[in-house]
């Protein structure tokens, strides 16, 4: 006998699609959608809670604890993020993230609004060999399907908590924030020690009277303003990593 297949206006699916579209969803019941078999396998391989599946017809699950729905014809379409939907989606259980009490670099997301460019940071500070990547209050939600997507599966190793900036502070990290337009160029900075490099709102920077111990600036020929916040934190973040390598 044919399994049932979930329609669109199944309760099920109608929850996925609230957890996909809204960030007070995922947050009041503390799970997130991932799309697609890899970034999936990649949750499972790193431990994280698979609580559920969801497959278009003709799709497989990935190999993992939790049920498995097959969805009718069409209905993933309606329900994921993308144009080009994935064929199979899982609903995830958060974990309780927290600063590593030994971090001793920690890449700072300030304000951050754009899901893309947050998903781009959490990627890169994992390559460079962070211990964490903090969000400020105000910032995007890092569980954000486009978030997810665009860390490629960093998310999944890399411990992402939020925390103010005095936090970092207390936690005896020097922090240094980014600007277009002063501080000391980050090629002639120390970034051997404890340290929580800081990048800003795409709009606004980081606040000058922002509670940081000193500022970077990436010196750019050019007319640009400045680089995508997504850019200037992988440049240094790889200087970080490249001092550390070195001292």
């Amino acid at each position: 006998m044919q399994p049932e297949r979930l329609t669109y206006s199944n309760p099920k699916v109608q929850r996925l699609r609230r957890l996909l579209g809204r960030r007070s969803a995922r947050s009041e019941e503390g799970v997130f959608v991932v799309e697609g078999p890899l970034l999936i396998a990649q949750a499972v391989a790193a431990g994280w809670e698979i609580e559920a599946q969801f497959v278009a017809p003709g799709a497989h699950a990935v190999a993992s604890s939790g049920p498995v729905y097959e969805l009718a014809p069409n209905v993933i379409e309606r329900v994921a993020s993308t144009e080009a939907p994935q064929p199979v989606v899982a609903v995830v259980r958060m974990r309780e993230s927290m600063l590593p009490v030994d971090a001793a670099f920690v890449v700072v997301a300030h304000r951050l609004a754009d899901p893309r460019n947050a998903g781009t940071i959490i990627r890169s500070a994992e390559a460079a060999g962070a211990q964490a990547v903090v969000f400020t209050p105000g910032s995007v939600d890092p569980f954000n399907p486009k978030v997810v997507r665009s860390t490629a599966g960093s998310l999944f190793r890399i411990p992402v908590v939020s925390a103010e900036l005095d936090v970092l502070q207390a936690a005896g990290l020097r922090v240094l924030a980014t600007s277009s337009h002063h501080g000391t160029a980050y090629t002639e900075a120390d970034l051997t020690g404890r340290v929580a490099v800081v990048v800003g709102n795409e709009a606004h920077g980081v606040p000058d009277d922002a509670p940081v111990d000193g500022w970077l600036t990436i010196p750019h020929a050019g007319a640009a303003e400045s680089l995508n916040v997504a850019m200037a934190a992988t440049v240094l973040a790889f200087e970080v990593a490249r001092q550390r390598r070195h001292r």
